[in-house]
């Protein structure tokens, strides 16, 4: 199987080989589908061209870091899932190391999308035709400044100090490079991002979803507030926030704009790429192994009779028993998250011994997967069912886009920014965007709120999503300790706790790559920016 990472000479042998991108559209390399392997002398000369030049860099790049690896840290980590698999489960009891087959893909794919991303901001420009237009140009350079923010935001959350690589080329004749100082590294974040924001479109989102699928300015603005809010940037981040809101390009589904729309719509293959959609991974079934999104075989049901995948197993993932009593049976979010035993979603097909029929959650005990009583909702949309699921490829992985960012994220950004920058517990413009996002799951709204209020409506609206154990790496470290000591990490019927040490909060680095450049065990110096 060919893959990006079949190019192995030195450390960072992906990354510093991907500088050739431009110069040689290496198969072997990319391993992309057809509209991506066209030969570089003649890519460029139109402007679908040159749009469709970051198309790899909305799924296959980010591939193999989706697949486990962001699973097994995000959501192992935090708690909220569990899962016994030898492969995904290190975080489940924070004993992951070096060697870890998942943390080696998961590290890989980010510097791909690094790599891609040089590619075009480095040498695109020269290589277009007199038929493109500088407007298309500039938005497809400022998607590629996005993609390198956005894979430094996760490398810098999950491993601190990393090397700041703005050209692959520089490297590639010496490919020992030290990390950088974390500061250092969300500067290039910030710059990157302002810069995709000069770059990108402006627009409004849309009820065409298919026009929805690449970042525009409000996704950059949306990200950077993001990035200022982990940096304790409160004004910066509330203004930033405000700056999209203000601009209507995105909107709640099931808000006061949308009511027709609910959450659950989020999570179904019809709605990819709706309003709320500010960055979602876009996962294509060409027929070629690692293009499409594995979640609803590995969030499903799987028991030997019943099963929402069309793949032979399932379910490598299961909610932790400490997020199955997170909701009340109000909240709308309990079973478009979680699926306990007895729901009957009426949209989801299932396999049914030979037959086939809605899906209605079998007992505790018969939910198969991690004996963990129920099974995880979000991003489970069964059995390819015609346009209700799209197609599966061989591997029976489906095209229904994960979310890196939604609206909703950005509203509580927004509320909480305003809190921890001095303002009041009852300030109209925190409240009105911290009820948008709990009167939509069908909640009465909230007449003060607090920084734990925000926190804990993060984890109900963003679960299984890959966010809470960012959140919880941001809180003081003894308080984060403390909630996840206090977790129930084993299954229904054994209970388990383990503590982490303060060291668990930031990742090793792959052992592989510790040993090709030994340079990322040093101290961390200083980035100096042109």
């Amino acid at each position: 199987m060919n893959s990006i990472y079949s190019l192995k000479s030195k450390f960072f042998s992906a990354l510093l080989l991907s500088a050739l991108l431009l110069s040689s559209c290496n198969d072997d390399f990319t391993n992309r589908p057809p509209e991506d392997s066209i030969a570089l002398e003649s890519f460029y000369a139109t402007n679908e061209q040159v749009a469709k030049a970051t198309n790899a860099m909305y799924n296959r790049t980010w591939f193999y870091f989706h697949n486990k690896f962001f699973f097994a840290i995000a959501e192992v980590g935090s708690g909220n899932m569990m899962s016994y698999s030898p492969d995904v489960n290190a975080m489940r009891n924070f004993s992951i190391t070096g060697s870890d087959g998942e943390l080696l893909v998961g590290w890989q794919s980010l510097w791909a999308n690094v790599a891609q991303a040089n590619s075009i901001i480095n040498y695109l420009e020269a290589r277009v035709g007199s038929g493109v237009s500088p407007e298309v140009l500039q938005n497809t350079v400022g998607e590629a400044y996005f993609m390198r923010a956005t894979a430094y935001f996760y490398l810098v959350r999950l491993w601190g100090a990393v090397p700041i690589i703005e050209n692959n080329v520089d490297y590639v004749n010496d490919p020992l490079i030290n990390t950088n100082r974390v500061e250092d590294v969300y500067t290039l974040i910030e710059r990157d991002y302002l810069t995709a924001i000069e770059k990108l479109y402006d627009r409004v989102r849309s009820g065409n979803y298919a026009e929805n699928a690449k970042v525009t300015k409000g996704s950059a603005k949306s990200m950077l507030a993001k990035v200022y809010l982990y940096q304790k940037k409160y004004a910066e981040a509330r203004a930033m926030a405000e700056d999209v809101i203000s601009s209507g390009e995105f909107k709640l589904l099931g808000g006061a704009q949308l009511p027709n729309k609910s959450f659950a719509d989020l999570f179904t293959f019809p709605n990819n790429n709706n309003e709320e959609s500010i960055f979602a991974l876009q996962w294509k079934n060409v027929g070629v192994y690692g293009n499409a999104s594995n979640c609803n075989t590995q969030f499903g049901i799987s028991n030997g009779t019943v099963s929402t995948s069309n793949a032979s197993y399932g379910g490598v993932f299961g909610p932790s028993q400490d997020i199955l009593s997170l909701y009340t049976t109000e909240d709308l979010r309990r079973r478009e998250t979680i699926m306990f035993p007895g729901a009957v979603y009426p949209n989801v097909l299932a396999k049914i011994g030979s037959d086939f029929g809605p899906l209605v959650v079998p007992p505790a005990d018969q939910i198969g997967g991690q004996n963990a009583g129920a099974a995880i909702k979000k991003y489970c949309i069964g059995i390819v069912n015609g346009n209700a699921t799209g197609s599966a490829d061989p591997w029976a992985m489906m095209e229904n886009n994960t979310y890196i960012m939604r609206y909703a994220e950005l509203l509580l950004i927004h509320a909480e920014a305003i809190l921890a920058g001095g303002g009041s517990t009852s300030d109209a413009s925190a409240l009105s965007s911290f009820n948008a996002v709990r009167t939509r799951a069908g909640l009465s709204p909230a007449t003060s709120i607090t920084f734990n209020d925000i926190f804990v409506e993060r984890r109900k609206e963003l679960a299984f999503e890959g966010d809470y154990w960012f959140d919880l790496g941001r809180i003081p470290r003894a308080q984060a300790i403390a909630i996840m000591s206090a977790q129930n990490r084993g299954d229904r019927v054994t209970a388990q706790s383990f503590t982490p040490e303060e060291s668990d909060f930031i990742l090793p680095y792959p052992t592989n790559d510790v040993a090709k450049n030994p340079k990322l065990t040093e101290p961390p110096v200083p980035y100096t920016f042109n």
